[in-house]
């Protein structure tokens, strides 16, 4: 199970901190995504980063936005700088590993919502 937090309301310009962490019987988490979903619009991938470190962005957040994980912890962050009024969304965690029966999962969280004002 994934529970998000950290959304809310922002002005453009601004930053801010998303966080998702990861409770179960999970063995290890191979990656972490944060994806998002503005409205009228299908969800879009935002940021990746694997158990290893390795980072992949999509091109609108490059720059701005800074994903990290914690694998001890089981939990990702998502640091958002220069807010965009276009980067209003809907923010969703995702997280694929295994369980602790070595099962395979490929789990999402609730939602956060972000709203940049202009």
């Amino acid at each position: 199970q994934l529970q998000a937090s950290g959304g809310g309301l922002v002005q453009a310009g601004g930053s801010l901190r998303l966080s998702c962490a990861a409770s179960g019987n999970i063995a290890n988490i191979n990656y972490w995504d944060w994806y998002r979903q503005a409205p009228g619009k299908q969800r879009e991938f935002a940021a990746t980063i694997t158990s290893g470190g390795t980072t992949d962005y999509a091109d609108s957040v490059k720059g701005r936005f800074t994903i990290s994980s914690d694998n001890a912890k089981k939990m990702v962050d998502l640091q958002m700088n220069n807010l965009e009024p276009e980067d209003t969304a809907v923010y969703y965690c995702n997280a694929q590993g295994f369980s602790g029966d070595l099962r395979v999962f490929n789990s999402w969280g609730q939602g956060t919502q972000l709203t940049v004002s202009s």
